[in-house]
């Protein structure tokens, strides 16, 4: 009988996978310098894109899903940019450079408490998702339409965090 309630126990733990969600109090949450914009408007951004696949190809990226717990709820950890567009926080990977080795990299310099970078431990998780820009406009899709064959950028999301208690800083707006 023992070994049976073994067997039941093992199989069901065997597929999961918990992630530690803190509450938000055990953050301490400072503010740095802003962010400089590249692009004034959605038109600029879209030239930006275009002129730089024009000399880079394929724009791989990665965004940070960072949970926290508030109110006995997971809340997700967003930047504010101009105070009216809220993203994950990311950013382009250099080339040759892997996905999670930037990701930390971009979470250490964007919400990083020291200026060097290198206070916050990130841990990067499990790949959420894998998105897919077929075109030089602000939408993804979650696929790739099987008629592009050349897309424009491949942002990929990760479930990420820090330690329980952790010092972060966030850009002004």
């Amino acid at each position: 009988m023992g070994d049976d309630d073994e067997h039941n126990s093992s199989s069901t733990d065997e597929g999961r996978k918990e992630v530690d969600i803190y509450p938000l109090s055990c953050y301490y949450f400072g503010s740095k310098e802003a962010i400089v914009f590249k692009d004034e408007t959605v038109s600029d951004r879209i030239t930006r894109m275009k002129s730089n696949y024009a000399a880079y190809g394929l724009r791989t990226s990665v965004e940070a899903v960072l949970l926290v717990e508030l109110f006995k709820h997971p809340h997700l950890l967003l930047l504010q940019l101009n105070n009216s567009i809220f993203k994950l926080p990311g950013g382009r990977l250099r080339p040759g450079e892997t996905d999670i080795d930037g990701l930390r990299r971009k979470l250490s310099n964007k919400l990083s408490a020291s200026r060097d970078g290198n206070e916050a431990e990130w841990e990067v998780g499990e790949c959420l998702g894998m998105w897919w820009r077929h075109d030089f406009e602000t939408l993804l899709c979650p696929y790739l339409p099987p008629t592009v064959k050349k897309p424009k950028s491949a942002p990929n999301s990760f479930l990420s965090g820090c330690r329980r208690v952790e010092n972060l800083s966030y850009p002004k707006t």
